[in-house]
């Protein structure tokens, strides 16, 4: 029953993955002799010297699938409303075996110090950039901007990986017992779960969770965001009824999950000064 959960997170949060990603490639990293490349999409009317709000985008796909290009379309829309949008490559794990995701966090926190370390060359704040993800790339960009440590000893740790917002799509946030991975983290999800790892100084986010999600019970996201309500922190969780894991992906449903879960993040985004006037996405017929 595990195996086939898998497939499906991997199947449902994979289906655009595959498409060539938008933008320039950098390489941000090198483990061995592969390198680790994130691509960059940039507005229109950027400039050097520009001084605007980043989204950082991880793919899904359980931790041993995908790649970037799921989120193709929400970059372009956000560049085109005037962010930088980069979409990040990570090692994934060996299904075969069940390490603990440690290099997929060491590498998105080697992504999130590598954007902020070069915030003048892609004219970024740097105080404004956000991670965003979904399913095991929810993780991700949640454990960035919540989550201590595991860190790459290669890392420069001067530089801060922490988000200063998180955009959560279906994320796997719970790592504790009962939660999803919790078979590859065992006893030691306090260094990977976020939902175990709330303070006050954790950035805002919104949640998005289908009703049928067969991975991640709506409990734990209305959970999460009490948790984050109670520690002072500003959380939006939005429960879309009837829809299952990756519902929110571009092509699916007609686009209107995608149209209303975009729409959402920019008023979030907006609420906290990073963007202004009202979305510009066309709504779907």
């Amino acid at each position: 029953m595990q195996r086939h959960l898998l497939l499906a997170l991997v199947l449902a949060t994979t289906s655009t993955a595959f498409a060539a990603p938008p933008g320039k490639a950098y390489v941000y990293k090198v483990v061995g002799d592969r390198a680790l490349r994130l691509y960059v999409t940039k507005p229109a009317d950027w400039a050097a010297g520009d001084e605007r709000p980043a989204i950082v985008f991880f793919h899904g796909g359980g931790w041993v699938g995908g790649a970037p290009g799921q989120f193709d379309e929400h970059a372009k829309y956000f560049a085109g409303r005037g962010l930088v949008c980069f979409q990040v490559q990570y090692r994934l794990l060996d299904r075969k075996k069940s390490d603990p995701p440690t290099i997929c966090c060491h590498d998105a926190k080697s992504a999130m110090r590598w954007v902020r370390s070069r915030s003048k060359e892609f004219g970024l704040d740097p105080d404004r950039i956000a991670s965003a993800g979904g399913s095991a790339g929810g993780h991700l960009a949640a454990f960035v901007g919540m989550v201590e440590g595991t860190d790459d000893p290669a890392d420069d740790t001067d530089v801060s990986p922490k988000s200063n917002a998180m955009l959560l799509f279906n994320p796997v946030f719970d790592n504790g017992p009962g939660g999803w991975g919790a078979k590859r983290v065992g006893d030691r999800f306090d260094e990977f779960s976020p939902y175990h790892n709330v303070t006050k100084d954790d950035p805002s986010a919104i949640v998005f969770l289908g009703s049928q999600d067969k991975l991640i019970p709506v409990k734990t996201a209305e959970t999460f965001g009490e948790k984050m309500q109670a520690a002072g922190v500003k959380c939006t969780v939005r429960i879309f009824e009837g829809e299952g894991h990756g519902f929110f992906n571009h092509g699916r449903s007609g686009n209107r999950p995608y149209y209303e879960t975009v729409t959402d993040c920019d008023r979030f985004l907006a609420a906290l000064g990073w963007l202004e006037g009202e979305p510009t996405l066309a709504k779907p017929e």
